[in-house]
């Protein structure tokens, strides 16, 4: 969410799902149709699968709804945060950047190479 410089946002989850479909919205331009989101928020699975009526997130979901629909294929699972080495890895890199910019790029960037 950094690289898009928005808002703080209310809760946690919120920034989990707004994270969610800003990745949705990007990969949609970049005409990917068959893709597998991953997260290790098990809530954020858990309200996507299963949508409250009333829920404080409705406009967020139906964002969701609408952009799962430009998919042929998709879906959000969650990876529990012991077995995602390569975001820990990627957050702790950038966290000893000295810039807070990242420029985003369909190649990793070079400081990013598995240990």
């Amino acid at each position: 969410m950094g690289a898009r410089n928005t808002r703080a946002s209310l809760t946690p989850l919120h920034s989990e799902v707004e994270a969610l479909i800003w990745a949705m919205e990007c990969i949609k331009n970049l005409r990917q149709y068959q893709v597998t989101f991953a997260t290790d928020c098990s809530q954020l699975v858990k309200m996507v699968s299963e949508p409250e009526e009333l829920s404080a997130f409705a406009s967020y979901l139906e964002d969701f709804k609408i952009l799962k629909e430009s998919f042929n294929r998709s879906e959000l699972i969650h990876i529990p945060r012991t077995l995602n080495t390569r975001t820990n890895s990627l957050a702790r890199s950038a966290r000893q950047q000295s810039s807070f910019v990242v420029h985003m790029d369909a190649e990793l960037p070079v400081w990013f190479a598995e240990s």
